[in-house]
């Protein structure tokens, strides 16, 4: 709607530690990003942690960061949220929030 274009979009890119795989933080990622209207991606990586990109008006970001902050899935314990490479962009460059293996 015309709120969003007046704030323009933004990226970031997120990496949460803590015991955040095997506990359906991904789908529960997923969802949440859904919720917003938010674009981007979500994957475990190999060192235990799970990292991705967010996309959307900077409002509906920084609610999912805070998210990613302080709620995740439930069986999920947030030890760091870290967010990097927030940037202006002009157009999404997802068409929906995926997760990737």
């Amino acid at each position: 709607g015309a709120m969003a274009e007046g704030e323009g979009l933004v990226s970031v890119d997120y990496e949460v530690s803590g015991r955040v795989q095997g506990v359906f933080f991904r789908k529960y990622t997923q969802g949440e990003a859904k919720r917003l209207g938010l674009v981007g991606w979500v994957q475990n990586t190999s060192h235990g942690t799970v990292q991705g990109q967010i996309q959307g008006p900077p409002a509906r970001v920084r609610e999912l960061q805070e998210w990613l902050r302080k709620v995740g899935s439930p069986q999920s314990r947030i030890s760091q949220a870290e967010f990097s490479n927030e940037k202006k962009i002009t157009a999404l460059e997802h068409k929906d929030f995926q997760i990737l293996k």
